[in-house]
């Protein structure tokens, strides 16, 4: 299972997704909405611990494509949910002492209520991360969906000040952390809070953009 894409780091998945990878052409021109977004809160119905259906309610920071340009920053909305599969698309609740992760979305209108979004079929979000320049960046490697861009060329270099920029080292296979460190990706964070990493290049969300709607 997938729970979250937008939450776990592609270290945490024990098996490679069967979704063929997608463009961010692709993916933005099949969308109804493009969008990068702050999550808020989170309405799911819980087993064992496990999200599996409901609500998440995810603030819109830069609309990039909506049904007819309606979508504004500030506006609230909802994504739904339902089953476990792969590719599902739920989100972490930030508690009140946080701020809500930030994700690159791409969405379709629900067929069942017109008033919210559901995932696509090769998964609804992208990491975002905030640098110390205060510029969005996509966490690379990136993770939730696999993509065909070839995007380690356009990673750059970043000193975020995001705090899901860390990841402590219990979250990251060996294997998987040892190949980010040989490639300069994720060093170590240097707390008093046990061993943890912090990730270290992104693709700025201009150059996404550039990817996602090639035309313009």
């Amino acid at each position: 299972m997938l729970l979250f894409l937008p939450f776990s780091a592609p270290a945490q998945q024990a098996t490679e997704p069967q979704t063929p990878p997608v463009s961010l052409a692709d993916l933005a021109g099949r969308a109804d909405l493009v969008v990068l977004a702050q999550a808020r809160d989170t309405d799911y119905f819980v087993r064992r611990e496990i999200p599996v259906s409901g609500s998440a309610y995810l603030k819109v920071l830069i609309p990039y494509k909506s049904p007819d340009d309606l979508i504004r920053p500030g506006d609230i909305i909802d994504v739904y949910e339902k089953g476990l599969h792969e590719n599902e698309c739920y989100f972490p609740n930030p508690t009140v002492f946080e701020e809500g992760r930030r994700y690159l979305l791409f969405l379709k209108k629900d067929p069942e209520d017109d008033e919210r979004y559901r995932g696509m079929p090769e998964g609804c979000a992208l990491d975002v991360l905030v640098d110390n320049n205060n510029r969005y960046a996509l966490r690379y490697p990136v993770n939730g969906i696999r993509l065909s861009d070839s995007l380690g060329p356009l990673a750059t270099e970043r000193e975020f000040r995001d705090p899901y920029a860390i990841v402590g080292d219990e979250l990251l296979l060996p294997a998987e952390r040892d190949s980010m460190l040989k490639a300069g990706e994720l060093v170590a964070y240097t707390e008093p809070k046990g061993l943890q990493w912090i990730y270290t290049r992104g693709v700025d969300l201009t150059v996404a953009r550039k990817l996602m709607f090639t035309t313009q």
